[in-house]
């Protein structure tokens, strides 16, 4: 539910940091009463330190205090410009705030930079994360149902991560190129040597830089979960596919309107706002189905199998 209270750098006061480093083994320890004490004092002593303001949401939740959480991720948000820590997720997450059109890039290439030397083994092994193989199932599907070739001269995994997905579709695709927000995570997937190429950035900033009709599949698994907003990275998408081009992506899912940022601090979008955001960007939804893609404290997520064609 709320983020953990590690990785938030120095205050630059070594009384602050030490009592950082008390509150953050209180909380280790399930004494949020304890750590939220400790995150005060350390704030009287650094008071514009984002982390620590963070910090001290994240207790206040554990302590069912929500309105006092809210204001210490209001205050960590106004230290943080770059929102380089997620706060604006965290009080669109509570309802304090309207849910931003996307994650910050530098939220998500601090989490997966952080992520990345552990990240398959707790996500393949911790979550139970099967997107890629769910995602390359559904192509499969739609190739079968509209007679289209399990072939692909040039696809573009969107937030390739380390290359799980990359992976799943080597061996039907001829060129590979993948793109990703963090540096972590695209060395280990060069380390796979999967891709004919790789590049560090945002999935639409990547989109808008290549040229029209250039794929004829764009991958995205586990990606829409920091994206809200999708009109104009699905706009994109609709340029950059070849003609019979197709689009398999993954998302999280509610049962209400448009997107929210859920439990997890991450984007959740329901089907019938995908599907008109779709028919908004002139890509025709071949296939949406329900289909969990990882679990979470060992309950399956809700989510969603997409394919999109040009």
């Amino acid at each position: 539910m709320a983020h953990a209270m590690t990785n938030m750098g120095s205050s630059g006061d070594l009384r602050a940091d030490r009592r950082f480093l008390y509150a953050e083994d209180s909380a280790a320890a399930g004494d949020h009463a304890a750590a939220a004490e400790l995150l005060e004092q350390c704030l009287e002593i650094a008071p514009d330190w984002a982390g620590a303001w963070l910090a001290l949401g994240a207790a206040r939740e554990r302590l069912s205090d929500t309105e006092a959480a809210k204001r210490a991720y209001a205050r960590a948000l106004a230290c943080d410009a770059e929102d380089v820590l997620g706060a604006s997720l965290a009080l669109a997450r509570l309802g304090a705030a309207k849910a931003p059109a996307t994650a910050a890039p530098a939220y998500v290439a601090r989490l997966f930079d952080q992520y990345a030397p552990h990240f398959e083994e707790h996500l393949v092994d911790g979550l139970g994360y099967r997107a890629p193989a769910l995602l390359r199932n559904a192509v499969v599907e739609v190739c079968a149902r509209t007679d289209r070739p399990m072939r692909f001269g040039r696809a573009l995994d969107l937030g390739c991560g380390t290359g799980l997905a990359g992976a799943a579709f080597r061996d039907r695709v001829d060129y590979l190129e993948g793109v990703d927000l963090s540096p972590g995570m695209l060395a280990q997937a060069r380390a796979k040597s999967i891709y004919d190429a790789l590049h560090i950035g945002e999935a639409e900033e990547q989109l808008r830089a290549v040229g029209t009709r250039s794929f004829d599949l764009i991958l995205a698994s586990d990606v829409v979960a920091y994206i809200g907003d999708l009109a104009a990275v699905f706009m994109q998408i609709a340029r950059v596919l070849a003609s019979a081009g197709l689009f398999a992506f993954t998302a999280e899912s509610h049962n209400e309107e448009g997107y929210i940022v859920g439990d997890e601090t991450r984007y959740a979008h329901s089907p019938k706002y995908i599907e008109a955001t779709a028919r908004e960007a002139g890509l025709p939804v071949l296939l949406l189905n329900a289909a969990s893609t990882r679990r979470n404290k060992r309950v399956a997520v809700p989510g969603l199998i997409c394919v999109m064609s040009a």
